[in-house]
């Protein structure tokens, strides 16, 4: 089931009713959002529960064998292991076999042999890499002893597949998510009210911005060999937008919807385009994928507290399966590792880490990190080229072409083109001036948007904004992830 579609308008008021009015008493509260999150999730294809019943029930299975064997480390290490090699095992058959049965055939074809493979002709389950995270998480988390197992099922199947988050995260850590699922909950007005605010910024984003740059982003790509280089700039760029709004777009209305059910997600974006080198945006850019890489990855490999060389080995890993774990292409794997390559100047240079937004407590930033900021723009920029790529081949051609004499023609310019150019505009002013907040309707306190009559005005603009503005649906691109 889509956020921006009809049968999810209908789904969210008669769940939301249900939960507060009907299923008051907490077990019946857990039992209900299970229902409701098979039934989002089913809404696909009812085959796909089957894979996440499975993973729910064996990484709940694993935390109760792993307490139960407490003492026994030997039978615990070997209880997790077998939850990660089944649900990695899942995931690996599902979104990369195909690709590492190709990139192998590709392999040994160079010295002649050429092995007749089967090709699993298989649809790539919705969400199956943030969910399978997600009970990973968990049970190494028991294992290693940061948290303790719990043996309320339903708490913890409605803690794996709670729909506002399912599909495209956050990829919410046991230790926040799971406690909010044990204790009672109550309505809270201010609460709902900023949830829903949440929510009309990421839908603004992701019906306005990220689908109309779509139109232009797929027109343009589709048609490298008719395109200029300077399209082919517009056509990055607004990718670039296209990316950040859609996913944030997704990650504001799973927030502001889990707060209309008494839940706090984890902020899984804070203005990375705003950052002043590539180590800030990563700590700004799909968060909880990176704090997971960190946790789970890259602190277990010795993180940076070994020397400085194995310090860029362990970073070039990192990436490398982060980029992976995006897609199962050679592109993202490259794109992966150009990342990385990215922090090795930082690395050792020991470059500055920064925790404050940028101009903090100031309207401008300095001339010096406004270069910063514009410097890893470009950086970050370039890199979701090779991400848009369909293959190596095609980002070599639309390299090729960008970096032309063309780049200067304005031939074959658009006022789409340049209308959305102006939304991503706007929304960077927009962003710039809200960058403390969690999002930007956090405007109560702001002049005349601090009275009621007229925050009521702008969001009745928005939504007819939104319905006037909006072009064809698309999917959420982190959906294929």
């Amino acid at each position: 089931m889509l956020f921006n579609s009809f049968t999810f308008m209908i789904f969210l008021p008669v769940v939301f009713l249900l939960y507060w009015f009907v299923f008051k008493p907490l077990k019946w509260q857990n039992l209900l959002l299970l229902v409701a999150s098979y039934v989002f999730y089913g809404w696909w294809d009812w085959r796909f529960l089957v894979l996440i019943v499975i993973t729910s029930l064996s990484s709940y299975c694993s935390g109760l064998l792993i307490e139960r064997y407490e003492g026994r480390r030997g039978l615990q290490r070997a209880v997790s292991a077998a939850n990660i090699v089944l649900n990695l095992g899942i995931l690996g058959t599902f979104k990369y076999f195909n690709f590492f049965r190709d990139s192998l055939t590709s392999l040994l074809s160079l010295v002649g042999i050429t092995p007749d493979w089967p090709t699993l002709n298989i649809i790539l389950p919705v969400g199956i890499s943030f969910y399978t995270f997600q009970a990973l998480s968990y049970s190494i988390d028991v294992y290693c002893g940061r948290f303790k197992p719990t043996r309320d099922a339903i708490a913890f199947f409605s803690f794996i597949s709670f729909f506002p988050q399912l599909v495209a995260g956050p990829i919410e850590r046991a230790s926040n998510l799971l406690p909010q699922m044990l204790r009672e909950r109550s309505f809270d007005y201010g609460t709902a009210v900023d949830g829903m605010r949440q929510m009309l910024w990421g839908f603004f984003k992701k019906l306005i911005i990220a689908d109309g740059c779509a139109e232009v982003v797929n027109q343009l790509w589709g048609n490298l060999g008719e395109c200029t280089g300077l399209m082919l700039l517009i056509a990055s760029l607004l990718f670039t937008f296209q990316i950040y709004t859609d996913f944030s777009g997704y990650s504001d209305i799973a927030i502001g919807c889990a707060k209309l059910f008494g839940f706090r997600l984890t902020t899984n974006f804070r203005v990375p385009y705003f950052s002043r080198n590539v180590r800030e945006f990563w700590r700004r850019w799909h968060i909880t994928l990176n704090a997971w890489f960190a946790q789970y990855v890259y602190f277990p490999l010795g993180g940076s507290r070994c020397s400085r060389s194995r310090t860029i080995v362990n970073t070039i890993i990192v990436f490398a399966l982060s980029g992976l774990w995006h897609g199962a292409d050679w592109t993202f794997v490259l794109w992966g590792l150009y990342l990385g390559l990215l922090f090795i100047p930082l690395i050792l240079f020991k470059s500055r880490r920064y925790k404050d937004t940028a101009a903090h407590g100031r309207l401008l930033p300095s001339w010096r990190e406004f270069v910063s900021i514009l410097v890893t723009f470009l950086l970050i920029n370039f890199g979701w080229i090779l991400f848009r790529a369909p293959d190596v081949a095609t980002f070599g051609v639309f390299t090729a072409r960008l970096f032309s004499p063309s780049l200067f023609s304005p031939h074959g310019l658009t006022m789409k083109m340049a209308s959305m150019l102006l939304w991503c505009g706007g929304l960077v002013i927009v962003e710039w001036l809200q960058r403390e907040r969690q999002h930007v309707l956090q405007i109560d306190s702001i002049g005349v948007l601090g009275t009621r009559a007229a925050r009521l005005t702008l969001y009745a603009v928005m939504v007819a904004a939104i319905f006037y503005f909006a072009g064809e649906v698309q999917t959420f691109i982190y959906f294929q992830f």
